[in-house]
């Protein structure tokens, strides 16, 4: 089984800054891209950042330049530093995986179970 569990969530106000971290751990072979996305209630769930296993990068238009993504992959954990945060930057965060948990078994995807970010002054 398979757990990532994400911390770091809060309240900060605009302008401030938070480090979200998500930890996976459980049966894991290897993993391979991991990603944050951000959901409001009542919209669809948005890509925030990516980043592959050779530490490529990839950011949503509204935050490149504010946040950066980046992992340890000795650890599973993947991290998402968000600087100069705005109001429209608060919703719940969630991190995802896609890896296996055998040699030869299949590419699955896991989510966590989200972080709440607030940003308000």
């Amino acid at each position: 089984q398979v757990q990532l569990v994400e911390s770091g969530g809060g309240l900060v106000q605009p302008g401030g800054s938070l480090r979200l971290s998500c930890a996976a751990s459980g049966s894991i072979f290897r993993i391979y891209g991991m990603g944050w996305h951000r959901q409001v209630p009542g919209k669809q769930r948005e890509l925030v950042a990516v980043i592959s296993s050779d530490g490529s990068t990839n950011y949503a238009d509204s935050v490149k330049g504010r946040f950066t993504i980046s992992r340890d992959n000795a650890n599973n954990t993947v991290y998402l530093q968000m600087n100069n945060l705005k109001p429209e930057d608060t919703a719940a965060y969630y991190c995802n995986a896609d890896l296996r948990t055998r040699s030869l078994g299949p590419k699955l995807n896991y989510w966590g179970q989200g972080t709440q970010v607030t940003v308000s002054s």
